[in-house]
């Protein structure tokens, strides 16, 4: 099987290729001996969601609270709102004749 790389540092997998393994949309891409391996990785979004709490240092005892707090504005939707005061309306720019 044959694929071209463009000027864009594109390449289209031969639909024989993607068929021979597990539906993918990423692929994990290493270097080895001047070989690239492309090898196919199913994202969890579960995973991406562990990664950025991992990242905001985030535990258990925050998530929990963090629920709570919205429940409690769902449950009480006016509570320690404060609602800016609507804009001014901006007159029309005055033209000169």
């Amino acid at each position: 099987m044959l694929a071209k790389l463009t000027s864009k540092n594109q390449l289209t997998l031969p639909k024989a290729a993607t068929a021979a393994v597990e539906a993918a949309e990423y692929f994990d891409v290493q270097t080895r001996d001047g070989v690239i391996i492309l090898t196919p990785v199913r994202i969890q979004r579960a995973d991406a969601v562990r990664a950025k709490l991992a990242e905001l240092a985030l535990d258990e005892d925050d998530i929990r609270d963090a629920v709570q707090w919205a429940r409690q504005r769902v449950a009480e939707p006016d509570a320690d709102y404060h609602a800016k005061p609507a804009a001014k309306a901006l007159k029309p720019a005055k033209r000169k004749p």
